[in-house]
């Protein structure tokens, strides 16, 4: 999938995956109670700072903060882009 964004210095552009809409039990969450998704596949990267070299890339998936990043919609697609910091840990 290629994406017609570059994100620059230290920034990451991550697509989010799908909140669950089911319970492990099978009750259906509406989606006033869903929660916002904290796990996502990494779709561009930067090039880094001169001090920093980056540690994600491309199709790596990741966890970041509940309220990280700055959301934004691309060809009807939604997507987080924030810095490398944000990210918790690359699964």
């Amino acid at each position: 999938m290629g994406v017609s964004i570059k994100p620059l210095s230290d920034r990451v552009l991550i697509e989010p995956v799908a909140a669950e809409t089911k319970t492990a039990s099978g009750i259906y969450i509406p989606e006033t109670a869903k929660e916002k998704p904290q796990k996502g596949k990494v779709v561009a990267v930067g090039n880094g700072k001169k001090d920093h070299e980056m540690t994600v890339k491309v199709g790596d998936t990741v966890l970041y903060g509940k309220y990280s990043g700055t959301e934004l919609k691309l060809d009807g697609t939604d997507y987080l882009m924030m810095r490398e910091d944000d990210i918790l840990a690359i699964i």
